[in-house]
């Protein structure tokens, strides 16, 4: 259908204009966020960023903030995958990076003792 395939480029442009403009220090430190795949059957969009993000510390935690705000503000999206690269897969599947805390355990793992680090004082 052609009003599908509108609809599936305005749905692109609405990916890519999201990151834009929730991301804009992705791009001020060096970092791109790039749209890998985007399913308008199912709702789902795979999210690569690269350049600075691949081994920063903080990009867990981009990658979960773009994960539960992505789904809230564009309806059609249902599911986000998204990772740097740095995962092994190089598909920002399920296998993706995601935010771990002191504390947290992770389904299926040993916990660990995770007190973060010591203060010097």
């Amino acid at each position: 259908m052609s009003t599908e395939t509108q609809d599936g480029d305005d749905l692109e442009d609405r990916v890519a204009n999201f990151l834009r403009r929730n991301f804009p220090q992705i791009q001020m430190h060096g970092g791109s966020a790039a749209i890998q795949d985007l399913d308008r059957e199912t709702g789902e969009v795979t999210i690569q960023l690269g350049g600075a993000c691949s081994g920063c510390g903080i990009s867990p935690m981009t990658i979960q903030a773009i994960k539960s705000r992505m789904v809230q503000e564009i309806p059609e999206i249902e599911k986000v995958n998204a990772s740097t690269g740095m995962d092994g897969g190089g598909h920002g599947g399920e296998s993706g990076m995601s935010p771990s805390f002191p504390g947290e355990e992770s389904v299926g793992e040993e916990p660990e003792s995770d007190e973060g680090p010591q203060a010097p004082f």
